[in-house]
Formats: C-alpha cells, structure tokens, sequence
C-alpha cells in the first residue's frame, strides 16, 4: 500500500507538470494541500482493507457450506464489508436481535493501515519541513509556546483530514453491506470510523514531525503525567490479565481440546476457528482483567465469573471458554489477584511524582488520585468495547459491567497512586533540599583532600595520618606553660628503671646500644647550661 500511495503521490505533480501555464519545479506550488493527502490515504487504506477481508472471507466461503455467506460473489463482498464495519466495532442488527460482541483483535488490521496512511499524508504534505519539531537553542520561552501550539494544531488539522473522508466512504460501505438480514447501525460506523482513523491520524503525524519524546512534550506538564501515568497503569492491569488468561488455559488445556474436537472444524475450518479466537483474545484479556480489579464479567443473563464466586449457565460453544472456572465458591487465594490493581496504581504514582514534581505536599496525592479515576474511565471504555449482545434473550449480557469496572479500578488505582505519588514527591522534594548543599560542600571536601595529598608529599604532614593521643591538661595549663608531648608508648618511671636494673643484672652477649628516650623533653644550650627535666605531673602535687 505505501508503494502505490507513492505513485499517487508523485503522479499528480508530473501531470501538472505538463499542463500549460503550471509551473512543477517550484516545492510550494507543487505540494498537494492536507485535506487532497488525506483523501487519497483514506480511499487507499478502505481498499486495502477490503480486498484482505474479501480475500479471507472467499477462503472461508469455499470452506463453509453452500449458501452460509450469500448467494454467490455478491454475498461474499457484502460479508467483506460488514466485517471491515465490524473491524471498527459497528455492530448491526438481524431479526432476533442484535450483535455487538466483536472481536478486539480485528481492529489491528485498519490501524495499522491508517497508520500507514497517515505517515504518507504527512509526508506528501510536508508537515514536517512546514514546522520542524526542534528549535534553535537559547529560543525564547514564548516562542517554543507558540510553536509547541501551532504543532499541536497541525497534528489534530492532519487527523480530521484522514478521518472525515475516512468516516464518509464508511457510511457508504454500510449502505452497501445493507441486505434483508443484518443491517449495520449507520451512525455507529461513522463515529467508529471517524474515532480509529482521527487517533491513528494524529499519531502518525506526531511521528512524522519529531520522536515520540518530543511529541509528548507537546502536552502540558501535568497532562503529560497523567497520560503518562494511565498508560502505565493500565499497561500493568492489562498483563496481569494476559498471564490470568495464559495460565487458564495452561491448567485447562484438556478441556479446551475436548471443545474442539467437539467442533470437528477440520483442516481449514481448524485454522479459521483458530484466527477467530486469536482475534478475540483481547476481548479476553480485558473481561481477566476486569476479573482481577474485581467486579468480574458476565458470559449471558444471570452468570457471574468473579473472584468471590463463579456462576455459569449455558455457555457459546468456544473451545477458549473451556478455560473458565467451574460454578461455585472460588478458592480464597484468589482474592490475591485483587492486590495487583494496588500494585499498578503504586507505580503509576511513583511516575506522575517523577514526571511532574509538585512544592506543596499535598497536591502529588491528589494527581496520583487523579490518575487513577481517568485509568478507570479508561478501563470502562475498554469494557463497554470488549462486551455486548450476541443475540436476544440472555445472550444480550455479555462481558463485564462498564460503570462496575470504572468505579472499581477508580478506586483501588486511585487510591495506591494518591499514596504512591505524595511519598515519591517528599522523598524528591528532600533530594532537591540537599542538593544545594551537598553541591556547595563538595568544592570544599575535594580542595581539603588536595591539600593533605600535597602537604604529605612535602613532608609537612603524614601521608596516613593516625589520631594524636589526647592530654588530660585543661585549657588554662595549656596556655600558660609548654606542654610536654605525651605519646602512647609513655611509661612511668619506676617501671622503666627497675626494668633497666633487671635487664643489667643479666648477662648478655654482647653490649648494644640503648636507643635514647624519648619520654622526656630534652632542652640544652651551646654554653655549657644545665639540662632541664620538667615533670608533667608535677603541677598536680603541692
């Protein structure tokens, strides 16, 4: 697709090239304005899609019996097209009810189509030479303002691009896809078409002016830290149901086997069956996930698969659904699984008091509050997504409760990251308190350390410097008269010279040299003076 937007791109200018009076080498006058671009990646991306869908769909069509899809060709191309609606969660409606459990999975394939688009349309609109992300460095304040508002215009200019042609052609398709039996709601496949395809417009256009870093700056810095801190949370609820549902089905792999073979889809029909599952495994993942933060998920009217217990009645024949629990109480270690949406919001506490700091103490809590009742709403929209009818009667409660799921998540998320964030903030606030101070000193310890290295080198002071012995002399005696150096080899006199007369008593070989004393100051003069022994104790004595 992104080879034959292209040659879309590159054809209109060599014909324009041509006509007389159009002049082709100048950059501006040759550029193809935003709404043009958008127009052509929406036509683009709906035709991509549609021929990969059809081409499934004629697969499943020769697989399946005659007259399951449709009379004919004609039957298989409106089936195409109600699945391309139902690829943006449009539900439609049939004469015993209406469906609108559709799989999560399948919206994978538009985004990454509109993603595509979108990355062309900005490129073949120049985006990003109009308004470069950087700026110079030392660029005043008010004018990375203005340019941070300007960018923020044009991404969400290029995203209405994409997703108002994108919406119209869609409304089409659902007319199209009309036949006696199923009936798309209209007005949902134009606000599904235009949502996806307006997200996916504005992220690829963010990507293509500057990193994802930079684009994210764009935001306010509490806006930022908030998404930021959603995001996180919800990534975290969103794992820990993905491993709920792998272990599930590691544990009851033997039963889901046994609906399969209860099937007996065969070799094709084994790997359609195989694809539908996979493309619901995130519809899955959220019911998991609404099963941890606790209100659980319902598979029919009057059914409850929850943490405090486990209700079921007749369940859609779905080899996946083999992984449930059986009906009764649930084992008290599984009210564990409650702790992980504390777990989450602990962590998306501590990156909102990162991201976005606050000086007064009692602001972080309630942003990290914050955060989690928007991970709440979130967590709502993901459940209302994920759920619905399939059909009348008790069938028309499928999935977990959407306010339930809010009002739980809220809570439990905005209450660990309201502790999480008051404490990670105190504990920066501190850092940045000492951190002046640490700086200042540092200068000071590294010029002291300087000083010893190089006073030791010229022998004014010891290289490994030991403690001095201390003097029991008060600060009065110390000033008044000299102070005799007192060391920790110091002996009292008597023991000294009675182990002198013991060691002449004795015998020795041979008559070494006594090595002087160095106990008693020693102060003599040229002219034949005396020599003057001070006692320090004598000071003690009348």
């Amino acid at each position: 697709m992104t080879a034959l937007l292209d040659q879309l791109r590159a054809a209109p200018r060599s014909v324009l090239g041509r006509l007389p009076g159009v002049s082709g080498g100048d950059d501006d006058e040759a550029r193809r304005p935003l709404p043009v671009s958008g127009m052509l990646a929406a036509a683009c991306t709906l035709g991509a899609g549609l021929a990969v869908l059809t081409t499934v769909t004629i697969v499943g069509w020769m697989a399946a019996p005659r007259g399951a899809l449709g009379a004919g060709l004609p039957g298989v191309f409106r089936t195409a097209a109600q699945l391309w609606l139902a690829a943006h969660h449009a539900g439609f409606a049939y004469p015993g009810g209406r469906v609108g459990l559709l799989p999560l999975g399948l919206m994978v394939l538009p985004a990454v189509l509109l993603y595509k688009a979108g990355r062309w349309m900005a490129r073949d609109a120049d985006l990003r030479l109009r308004l470069p992300a950087r700026l110079p460095k030392d660029s005043p304040r008010e004018v990375a303002n203005a340019r941070r508002r300007a960018q923020l215009v044009l991404v969400v200019q290029a995203g209405v691009s994409l997703a108002a042609p994108y919406a119209l052609l869609a409304g089409l398709i659902a007319l199209v896809a009309k036949n006696d039996v199923t009936q798309p709601f209209l007005g949902e496949a134009l606000l599904s078409h235009f949502t996806l395809a307006f997200v996916a417009g504005v992220l690829a256009t963010a990507r293509t002016i500057g990193p994802w870093r930079a684009m994210l700056r764009l935001l306010p810095e509490r806006v930022r830290a908030l998404t930021v801190g959603t995001a996180v949370a919800t990534a975290i609820l969103l794992a820990a149901g993905l491993a709920l549902v792998l272990v599930a089905v590691v544990l009851n792999f033997g039963q889901v086997s046994e609906l399969t073979g209860m099937l007996s889809p065969g070799v094709v029909g084994g790997a359609l069956l195989f694809l539908m599952q996979a493309l619901y495994l995130p519809n899955v993942v959220v019911w998991a996930s609404s099963y941890i933060a606790g209100p659980g998920f319902a598979l029919g009217g009057g059914t409850l698969v929850a943490p405090t217990g486990v209700q079921l009645g007749t369940v859609p024949m779905l080899p996946l659904f083999g992984a449930l629990p059986d009906s009764g109480p649930a084992p008290a270690w599984m009210m564990a699984v409650i702790a992980l949406p504390f777990a989450a919001g602990a962590v998306a506490g501590v990156v909102v008091a990162r991201i976005s700091p606050s000086p007064a103490y009692e602001v972080a809590p309630l942003w990290g509050f914050f955060t989690g009742i928007s991970t709440g709403l979130v967590a709502a929209l993901l459940a209302a997504l994920s759920g619905g009818p399939i059909g009348g009667g008790r069938l028309t409660a499928m999935g977990p409760s959407p306010w339930e799921v809010a009002l739980s998540v809220g809570l439990e998320v905005g209450v660990a990251a309201g502790i999480s964030a008051g404490v990670a903030n105190l504990l920066l606030l501190n850092k940045k308190a000492r951190a002046p101070l640490d700086k200042a000193a540092a200068p000071v310890r590294k010029a002291g350390a300087a000083i010893a290295r190089a006073a030791s080198k010229v022998g004014l002071a010891e290289a490994d410097a030991r403690p001095l012995p201390g003097h029991w002399m008060d600060a009065t005696e110390a000033e008044t008269q000299p102070i005799p150096v007192i060391r920790d080899d110091w002996q009292d006199e008597h023991a000294s010279a009675e182990a002198e007369t013991l060691l002449q008593a004795r015998p020795r070989p041979a008559e070494q040299p006594r090595p002087p004393r160095k106990d008693i100051v020693d102060e003599s003069d040229d002219r034949g003076g005396k020599v003057i022994y001070l006692d320090p104790y004598a000071w003690d004595r009348d």
